[in-house]
């Protein structure tokens, strides 16, 4: 099953009359030839002067406030468009990551103490110091960029070794799977090791077999469960056809691909499967703001797997 041109062009004309502005240039980005700078133009409005973001760039997250989790999503941004290494959006996010507040010198928060002065999800409610992080989510892939994309005798690159060879090794030795929101953290940091060329100890092939091995048993198999329910599909792991995660999952994510076809909405894309339960009137707008991040990101999945009729392919 393919998506047609037709179709195509509904997702293209609801992304233009809704999507945020960071959202339209992602679009434009990978459909329409359009520039990175576009992209990191529109990223730099939720951008504080201590190089961290906010704004509800995590559109379930109201809180201006710099916040790792909202950083964190600036990043997959970046990492999407291959941002160059010496922009200086890169340089003011490392110098954020480890001077922030929130950073613990091993983890950085999840939850901050702000996020309750502002419309947010239930999630986002800050309970205490301890609850406040989520293990390696988002720390891993916050480790994982700094790999990526600071100098190797920097003191950046050396806070992010130190953390990377910790998240490995408490994944290595975890009995249990991690769950679908810190899986891709650990998938992250693992590319981003091997596209620096980190130096680690020599337990990063054992961690990639069992990186195999978790997103294998943690894809949701009950398919009648994805029409409704908030679940791990296989493109919360799987990227592309090149992905490593594939050839073991290929029968569900090539299913996956004719779901997403086929479960479009009537205005041609695809509603959010979470409600906040509070702050009704926000949530209606983050609502919307989701529906444009989750429009744009599965149209890169189909077109990934080419299940778009009449796309060039990658730029």
């Amino acid at each position: 099953m393919k998506l047609t041109q037709v179709q195509f062009n509904e997702v293209r004309n609801w992304i233009y009359r809704n999507a945020r502005p960071v959202d339209l240039a992602r679009w434009q980005y990978h459909f329409e030839e359009g520039g990175k700078e576009t992209v990191i133009n529109a990223l730099e409005a939720y951008q504080n002067e201590d190089g961290g973001f906010g704004h509800a760039l995590e559109a379930d997250s109201w809180n201006p406030d710099s916040a790792p989790i909202q950083t964190w999503s600036a990043c997959e941004i970046l990492h999407e468009i291959d941002c160059d290494e010496n922009h200086p959006i890169v340089k003011s996010i490392l110098k954020y990551l480890i001077q922030s507040k929130y950073f613990t010198g091993s983890f950085w928060y999840s939850e901050i103490p702000s996020n309750d002065d502002y419309p947010h999800a239930p999630w986002w409610t800050y309970t205490d110091e301890e609850r406040a992080i989520w293990g390696y989510n988002p720390t891993a892939a916050l480790a994982g960029f700094i790999l990526c994309y600071s100098k190797k005798d920097s003191r950046e690159y050396n806070e992010g070794l130190k953390i990377a060879q910790a998240a490995i090794d408490a994944f290595i030795k975890s009995p249990e799977a991690e769950n679908m929101h810190s899986l891709p953290c650990y998938i992250r940091l693992a590319e981003c090791i091997e596209k620096s060329g980190a130096k680690l100890l020599n337990n990063f092939q054992e961690f990639k077999v069992k990186l195999q091995d978790r997103v294998e048993s943690i894809i949701e198999k009950d398919r009648k469960r994805w029409e409704k329910e908030y679940v791990p599909m296989p493109s919360r792991f799987i990227e592309s056809p090149y992905s490593e995660y594939y050839n073991r999952n290929s029968e569900l994510m090539n299913y996956e691909l004719d779901h997403i076809i086929a479960s479009r909405n009537e205005e041609g894309i695809w509603d959010i499967p979470w409600k906040w339960g509070m702050y009704e009137k926000e949530f209606s707008i983050s609502e919307n703001w989701w529906k444009g991040i989750n429009a744009v990101d599965k149209m890169l999945i189909l077109k990934a797997f080419n299940r778009i009729e009449g796309e060039k392919g990658e730029k």
